[in-house]
């Protein structure tokens, strides 16, 4: 099965990425969703609090909102209600199995990540989550459209030796 990971500069930050060699400007969340539908057979998009006004209509019903918890998160001046918690959706490629495994929720408390050389870089915890609850099994193609640092590239390997370890 084809799944996407799509972790986009949030609508309105476009311009935190402008050093990144990948630097393309603000993304069209609407083209975005719609290749998420006619080229995957499951995807997750990370996206923020404050976007999901816009980014929800546009949300196919078989998707699932989940939620990205941070105890530790950025807080920044004259921000008077901490952006603490970052929407997750997720289109699952299949139902996830969890024999052997702990039930999953659909959120996860997990800290930002700090100095990995990119605003927003995904915490290797968050991605494995991800996995999780995409349904995700090993001999799957996860195609990182955002890869920034690589991190969620990464935490995919780790995760299916993981898997492969427990087999």
């Amino acid at each position: 099965m084809r799944v996407a990971y799509a972790d986009p500069p949030y609508p309105g930050c476009a311009h935190l990425y402008r050093a990144h060699p990948d630097f393309a400007g603000e993304v069209d969340h609407r083209a975005l969703l719609f290749e998420l539908e006619a080229k995957y057979d499951g995807w997750l998009l990370h996206t923020s609090s404050v976007a999901l006004r816009e980014i929800a209509p546009l949300i196919p019903i078989e998707a699932r909102f989940m939620a990205w918890v941070k105890p530790f998160a950025a807080f920044k001046a004259n921000v008077s209600v901490a952006y603490a918690w970052e929407p997750v959706i997720v289109k699952a490629v299949r139902k996830p199995v969890v024999s052997g495994r702990q039930v999953m929720r659909d959120w996860i408390a997990e800290g930002i990540t700090m100095k990995r050389g990119l605003t927003g870089a995904k915490p290797e915890r968050v991605c494995h989550w991800a996995f999780e609850v995409l349904g995700m099994q090993p001999h799957d193609e996860l195609l990182d459209l955002f890869p920034g640092t690589g991190a969620v590239s990464a935490a995919w390997e780790t995760w299916k030796a993981d898997l492969l370890r427990l087999a």
